[in-house]
């Protein structure tokens, strides 16, 4: 899936997870969206961290979310910033606001493709498409819903 134009290409093939994180990209594997919310409060964690940003609380129950959302805002990259990405160019790097949140701010950064990018707009919707990069990375995409 990474090698066509809108599709930027992972830097890496392995998450490098550590105990706060290795639970989301287990999932992502699967094809599904794990994120931790922090037991005290009630705030999601994105990025996954080990204490909440909200009341610094520390456990977490890990709650799968349907991986669709609305994009909250986004910039169209028509600029190669590396020689590597020069057949990627033009491509959507989006910030998505993810639904089953109920409003506790839980946001992910992504790439939208399999669509124009002149195309792309705010609250646009979005589902969550799983690029397997290796046997231990899953990148999450974004596609229209």
């Amino acid at each position: 899936m990474s090698d066509h134009a809108g599709v930027y290409p992972p830097l890496l093939t392995d998450p490098y997870a550590d105990a706060h994180t290795q639970p989301f990209w287990d999932a992502a594997l699967e094809g599904r969206l794990l994120v931790p919310r922090c037991t005290n409060c009630g705030t999601f964690r994105l990025p996954p961290g080990p204490f909440c940003f909200v009341c610094q609380h520390q456990q977490v129950d890990w709650v799968e979310l349907p991986g669709t959302g609305t994009i909250y805002t986004f910039t169209i990259v028509r600029h190669p910033l590396r020689p590597q990405l020069v057949d990627v160019v033009p491509y959507v790097a989006a910030v998505i606001e993810l639904d089953g949140t109920q409003g506790a701010g839980a946001r992910i950064m992504g790439n939208v493709i399999d669509r124009d990018v002149d195309d792309v707009a705010i609250g646009d919707r979005v589902r969550m498409s799983w690029d397997r990069i290796s046997e231990t990375f899953a990148v999450p995409r974004f596609v229209p819903a």
